[in-house]
């Protein structure tokens, strides 16, 4: 396909710039509130699969406190519920598509723990870069079942093109202010369906 070949690694790398350039006031503002809070660690960092099933290091700003003692929704602060509840927790993710291990749009990537799960079937996720948004964050995203989300990113790999691209951003930024609940701490892990 000539848009996945030819423009849409440049398309991401000029909108992560054009983001990361429009957004640098927000993120030195998130920056100083962990820091005036002293609520370090600021960033959180995970091993995800990504294109060809290689893995690669996905950064958030890190909305849990870290405690293997408390459910997760002990763990959670006011900051980082913010953050959460307005996606800009995934705002570190532009240096990973100006990097190259993501794109703006694409499957969300899984967990590394997650691999020996994904069906065969479902394999054809890893054949593109995975994206900051997807068509699974602006159709339900952890309201679907897992079936659901395979069978969504599936959809979204057969019928990439510039403008599926343009829409699921459009909807994405709708999804933003929206300002939806977050229960993403209730999702179910992958394991097997």
């Amino acid at each position: 396909m000539i848009y996945l070949r030819y423009f849409k690694r440049p398309l991401d790398i000029a909108v992560a710039i054009l983001f990361a350039i429009s957004f640098s006031w927000l993120i030195l503002g998130i920056l100083l509130a962990y820091l005036v809070s002293w609520n370090l660690p600021i960033f959180f960092r995970q091993s995800r699969i990504g294109k060809d099933a290689s893995c690669f290091t996905m950064w958030k700003f890190r909305t849990l406190n870290f405690s293997v003692h408390v459910p997760n929704e002990g763990k959670r602060f006011g900051l980082g519920n913010f953050l959460r509840a307005t996606s800009m927790d995934e705002l570190p993710q532009l240096v990973n598509v100006l990097k190259g291990d993501m794109s703006m749009v694409g499957p969300r990537p899984l967990p590394e723990a997650y691999f020996h799960f994904i069906k065969a079937a479902d394999q054809v996720r890893h054949t593109m870069r995975p994206g900051v948004t997807g068509l699974v964050q602006v159709s339900g995203r952890h309201t679907l079942s897992w079936k659901e989300k395979f069978e969504l990113d599936s959809h979204y790999v057969s019928n990439l093109s510039f403008w599926m691209d343009l829409k699921i951003i459009y909807k994405t930024i709708l999804v933003i202010l929206s300002f939806r609940k977050d229960i993403s701490l209730e999702e179910k892990p992958l394991t097997g369906f």
